[in-house]
C-alpha cells in the first residue's frame, strides 16, 4: 500500500484559514479572493477596530479620573457604551461574510474582578456578538478568560454566564472559545491597551479562589466549567490553539474527545529544517492525522505566519510552487524558498500525504459517534441490507471458518461419535439463526479443507431469510443442506426421513451483540441445547462483557438532545462507533510520549453448552411450580434467573476528569484457540480489523466530575423476568482524604427496563 493515501480512501478534506492578530486586510470579497488564489479556504477578522478599542479605553480612563478628582464610585454611574458605528468595525452583510470567521475583542475582560471593568466588557462583547449577528456571521471566535499567572476559578463562572446570553443573542451563529491545549504565554498577549490594566481590583485579590495556570489541566477545566454552564449546546465548541511543546498523551486525548471545531497553530509551532523550510516536528503531525480524522474534522488556522501574499508565479502555467517540494527538489530553479506563503504550503503538503484510513473507519465513515438502538432479533425480523453490512466483515467469518475447521479436525482425530442419522459417520453441523447463510458456506468450506463428511442443517426463524435460504440451497450449495423455518428454541433437532429425531454434533450461532449478551445470545441457546448431542461442540464456546469508564461529551449532547422528546432517553445502552472519546482509567505511564491501553476490566461470562442440571432446573422453575420455588427476583417464574447476572468493578482513575458513560465490549472463544474481540486492549491481537460490532454505551444522566487519584466504582447489573432481559447501572466515585477514601459523587441508578431485549 501507497505511504500516502490508499486508492481505496477519498483524499482527506482540509479547511486550511489565515489568523493575524493585527489584521491591517480590509473586510472585502477582494481579500478574500486573493486569500482564495494562494488557497487558503478562510480569513478572520476582529468584529471592531482599534479606534473602537481606543474609545472604550478613553471611556474607562474619564471615569477613573473623575474618582481620581474625588467622586464616589456609589455616585457615578458605570460608563455606557454607545451604538457601533461606521468608524468602529468594517464588517458588512457582504455575500463574502460567511467565508469570515468573526473574532471578538480579546481587549476586554468578561471575567474581571473589577464589576465596572466587567460590566463594560458585557457591553462590549454584547455589542459585537449583535453586530455579527446582524451581518450573517455563521462562525464567531471569543478569546477564552484571561490567564495571567493563575486561574481566578470564583470568576470563570462569570465568563461562561456571558457565552450562554450570547448562545441566545446569536441563535443561527457557531461559537468557538479560543483556548490554548496548556496555559501558554503567547494566549496572554493582547494587542494595544487591555482593559484589565484599569481593574481597580486586582485579580490576584483572594488568593484560595485561584489554581495554579502552571496547571496543564487548567484550560480544559475552564472549558469544562463553560460547556457545563451552556448545558453542552451543540453551537458551542473549542478553537484549540496547539503550543509549540505538545503536552501529555493523556491531555492530548481529552482534548480530541472535545467538540473541536478550529485548530489554531501558531508561527512559533513550526521548526525550521536544514533547507530553510517551516515544519512541524514528528509529534505534531501525528496529533493533526489524528485530530483530522474526527467526523467532523476541525478547520485549521495558520496564526501570525505573516500577511497573506500573493504568489507571484501564480499566473504561471508551468509554475510547481502549489505543491510542496521535496529536499531533492531545492536545487531546481523553484525552490520553497521562493514560496509567499510557506506555512500553508507546508499543510497542503501534510494533506496530501496523509496516512491510509484503518479498516474500522474506512466501514463505518459516517457512523461515528451515531447513536443506534441494539438490534433485537428475537422480536424484529432483519431486512436483508442489515444482514449485507454484517457480512462485508474480513475477518469475522474467516475466523469462524477457521474455529469450525479445528472443531472438525479434533473430532476426527479424537474419532468421536457422530449423531448423523441418514449419513453414518457425517458429522452434523446446524447454523442457528442463519440469516443469509454466510456460517453455512464457511462450514461446508471447512468440511471440505478437512476431508471430514458433514449433514448440515441451516435454522432461520426470519421468513424472508429462509426464502433466500433456499435459493442458495439449490444455486449455491448444490441443495446438500436442510433448511428449516423455525425458531431455534422450537426446534425438535434433525429429523430423518423415517421420522426419528436426531442430534447435533456441532452447533454453529452468531447471536452475539456488541456486549455479548445483549442480543439474548444465552436465552437462544439455552432453548436449543435440547438438540445438542452429549458430546456436541458449540460455536461460539464463551463470551465475556468488559466494560470500561469513557468521557464522551458529543454523545452526552446528542443523549441530552433526545431525552428533550424522551424521558428514557439515558436508559437505553446504544450500540455506537465510539470515536470522539477518551479513556478515563488508564494505567501509569512510564513514557509520556507513549499512549497507554485502558483499563477494561471483564463484567462477567457466558459459557456454552449449559451444565444439564441448570437446564433441568430452568425448566422445573417454568411455568410456577412450588418446586420451582417463590418465582424470579426481578420477576416471572425465574426460568431464566441462571443468565442474570451483576458485577461490581473498580476502576482508578489518576487524571481528573467528567465521566459520560461506560463503554461496552466482549471477547468470544469460538473453538479451542481461535477467539474475536472488540475490547479495545485485545482486539489487534485476537481479532485485529474485525468490523462486525461497534462498542456498546451505558449513558449517565447527569456527567460525574472527579478529581486527580479517584476510582470509580461501576455497579451493572443484567436483570431477566422471563419475558425481557435488561441492564442496570450507576457510577460512584471516591477520592483519598486523610488516607482514607471518601465517597464525592453518585449517579442515578439507570435502567434500561422500558427498552428490554424481548424474549
Amino acid at each position: 500500500m501507497d505511504s500516502s493515501q490508499s486508492n481505496q480512501d477519498p483524499a482527506p478534506v482540509w479547511y486550511v484559514g489565515h489568523h493575524h492578530s493585527r489584521r491591517s486586510s480590509p473586510f472585502s470579497d477582494a481579500s478574500l479572493d486573493a486569500a482564495r488564489r494562494v488557497d487558503y479556504d478562510m480569513l478572520t477578522i476582529p468584529i471592531t477596530t482599534p479606534a473602537f478599542q481606543a474609545k472604550v479605553a478613553g471611556m474607562i480612563a474619564d471615569y477613573l479620573d473623575l474618582q481620581e478628582q474625588g467622586a464616589s464610585a456609589d455616585e457615578l454611574p458605570v460608563p455606557i457604551v454607545p451604538a457601533l458605528t461606521p468608524a468602529d468595525t468594517e464588517l458588512a452583510p457582504l455575500e463574502c461574510i460567511t467565508q469570515y470567521i468573526a473574532v471578538t475583542s480579546s481587549w476586554i475582560d468578561l471575567a474581571s474582578a473589577d464589576p465596572v471593568i466587567a460590566n463594560v466588557s458585557r457591553q462590549v462583547f454584547s455589542l459585537e456578538v449583535a453586530y455579527a449577528a446582524f451581518c450573517g456571521v455563521q462562525n464567531i471566535m471569543i478569546p477564552g478568560p484571561a490567564v495571567e499567572g493563575r486561574v481566578l476559578t470564583s470568576r470563570l463562572a462569570q465568563y461562561a454566564r456571558c457565552i450562554l446570553e450570547a448562545l441566545r443573542s446569536g441563535p443561527y451563529m457557531q461559537f468557538h472559545i479560543l483556548l490554548p491545549m496548556t496555559p501558554s504565554p503567547i494566549f496572554a498577549q493582547t494587542p494595544g491597551l487591555n482593559l484589565s490594566q484599569f481593574a481597580k481590583l486586582p485579580n490576584h485579590a483572594d488568593a484560595e479562589d485561584y489554581v495554579s495556570s502552571s496547571d496543564a489541566w487548567s484550560t480544559w477545566e475552564t472549558w469544562n466549567l463553560i460547556r457545563t454552564v451552556c448545558s453542552y449546546n451543540t453551537r458551542l465548541s473549542v478553537a484549540l490553539g496547539l503550543p509549540k511543546q505538545l503536552p501529555s498523551p493523556a491531555i492530548q486525548s481529552r482534548w480530541f474527545s472535545e467538540p473541536l471545531r478550529l485548530l489554531l497553530i501558531h508561527e512559533t509551532s513550526f521548526i525550521t529544517n536544514k533547507h530553510s523550510q517551516p515544519v512541524l516536528h514528528k509529534g505534531y503531525r501525528h496529533l493533526l492525522t489524528r485530530y483530522m480524522r474526527l467526523k467532523t474534522a476541525p478547520w485549521i488556522l495558520l496564526w501570525d505566519v505573516g500577511p497573506v501574499q500573493k504568489d507571484p508565479s501564480a499566473d504561471d502555467p508551468t509554475s510547481t510552487s502549489q505543491t510542496w517540494p521535496l529536499p531533492s527538489d531545492l536545487a531546481k530553479p523553484k525552490s520553497v524558498r521562493l514560496d509567499p506563503n510557506p506555512h500553508l504550503s507546508y499543510m497542503r503538503y501534510l494533506q496530501r500525504n496523509q496516512p491510509p484510513l484503518p479498516a474500522l473507519l474506512r466501514f463505518g465513515a459516517g457512523y461515528q459517534d451515531y447513536l443506534q438502538a441494539p438490534l433485537q432479533p428475537l422480536a424484529d425480523n432483519l431486512e436483508s441490507i442489515t444482514y449485507e453490512v454484517f457480512e462485508k466483515d474480513p475477518v469475522k467469518y474467516d475466523w469462524y471458518e477457521r474455529a469450525v475447521h479445528a472443531a472438525l479436525t479434533d473430532w476426527a482425530k479424537l474419532r468421536k461419535p457422530t449423531s448423523s442419522l441418514t449419513r453414518p459417520g457425517a458429522v452434523v453441523i446446524a447454523v442457528v439463526g442463519a440469516g443469509r447463510g454466510p456460517l453455512v458456506t464457511r462450514a461446508l468450506l471447512a468440511a471440505e479443507a478437512t476431508g471430514v463428511p458433514v449433514e448440515m442443517w441451516a435454522v432461520e426463524k426470519n421468513p424472508n431469510a429462509y426464502v433466500h435460504l433456499q435459493r442458495r440451497n439449490a444455486d449455491t450449495w448444490s441443495s446438500s443442506v436442510t433448511v428449516i423455518k423455525s425458531d431455534m428454541r422450537s426446534w425438535r433437532g434433525p429429523l430423518s426421513p423415517d421420522g426419528k429425531l436426531g442430534k447435533v454434533d456441532i452447533l454453529i450461532s452468531e447471536l452475539l451483540g456488541s456486549f455479548a449478551d445483549n442480543e439474548l445470545s444465552p436465552e437462544c441457546l439455552d432453548g436449543v441445547q435440547h438438540v445438542l448431542a452429549p458430546a456436541g461442540i458449540s460455536i461460539p464456546a464463551s463470551y465475556t462483557a468488559h466494560l470500561t469508564p469513557l468521557a464522551t461529551p458529543r454523545i452526552y449532547a446528542d443523549i441530552l438532545g433526545k431525552g428533550r422528546d424522551d424521558a428514557t432517553a439515558f436508559e437505553v445502552p446504544y450500540v455506537v462507533m465510539l470515536h470522539a472519546y477518551d479513556f478515563l482509567s488508564v494505567p501509569a505511564a512510564d513514557d509520556t510520549d507513549r499512549f497507554l491501553q485502558p483499563d477494561v476490566q471483564t463484567a462477567w461470562k457466558f459459557e456454552h453448552p449449559v451444565p444439564r442440571d441448570v437446564i433441568k432446573q430452568a425448566a422445573l422453575r417454568r411455568g410456577g411450580s412450588a418446586a420451582g420455588g417463590g418465582g424470579g427476583v426481578s420477576g416471572g417464574d425465574g426460568a431464566n434467573e441462571h443468565n442474570a447476572r451483576f458485577a461490581a468493578l473498580r476502576f482508578a482513575a489518576r487524571e481528573r476528569g467528567v465521566c459520560h458513560g461506560l463503554g461496552g465490549y466482549f471477547e468470544t472463544v469460538l473453538y479451542g484457540d481461535v477467539e474475536l474481540s472488540t475490547n479495545p486492549v485485545t482486539m489487534e491481537g485476537k481479532s485485529a480489523d474485525m468490523i462486525s460490532w461497534f462498542p456498546i454505551f451505558f449513558p449517565v444522566k447527569t456527567p460525574i466530575t472527579f478529581p486527580d487519584n479517584s476510582e470509580l466504582l461501576v455497579s451493572i447489573w443484567r436483570h431477566t423476568d422471563d419475558r425481557k432481559v435488561w441492564y442496570e447501572w450507576m457510577i460512584e466515585t471516591f477520592t483519598k482524604v486523610g488516607g482514607r477514601m471518601v465517597k464525592i459523587n453518585t449517579s442515578e441508578l439507570h435502567s434500561s427496563i422500558k427498552n428490554g431485549c424481548l424474549m
